[in-house]
């Protein structure tokens, strides 16, 4: 009898921690969601920033080279140069001179610079906000 009572509970507490996984995890991913979803225009700011900065620094830079130094793929960095072709913010032209017609280079517009200006300083605001907060939690 002793033993059927130790595999009752056995079974109960396998059952109750199963269910308090699936809450935790279920808890984790909503937290994660809202966290992806908050965060996203800050990443995509981030991402433009970052490739802005590429562009300036080095503006015959192949895409290839670029999304491997940056992390991102080279289907999302295409994608965001051509949005910040759309928008003004950089030009893309062919080396006129080049055998290899494949190889462009990337230049900043003054519409570019001033965003670069701006995401610059707002991440820069972030992280000293970031950095007080951090500060503040240190001393309590």
């Amino acid at each position: 009898m002793l033993f059927w009572f130790n595999l009752n509970q056995l079974i109960k507490l396998t059952i109750n921690k199963y269910i308090l996984n699936l809450t935790v995890q279920f808890m984790n991913t909503k937290f994660v969601q809202k966290m992806n979803i908050k965060n996203k225009k800050k990443s995509q700011n981030q991402n433009e920033l970052d490739i802005l900065i590429k562009i300036s620094k080095n503006p015959d830079i192949t895409q290839r080279k670029m999304a491997g130094e940056l992390g991102l793929s080279l289907g999302k960095l295409n994608y965001v140069l051509i949005k910040l072709k759309e928008k003004g913010i950089i030009k893309i032209n062919n080396f006129k001179k080049n055998t290899k017609k494949y190889r462009y280079i990337y230049l900043l517009t003054p519409k570019g610079i001033s965003l670069k200006t701006k995401l610059t300083i707002n991440f820069m605001k972030q992280k000293m906000n970031e950095y007080d907060a951090l500060k503040k939690e240190l001393k309590r």
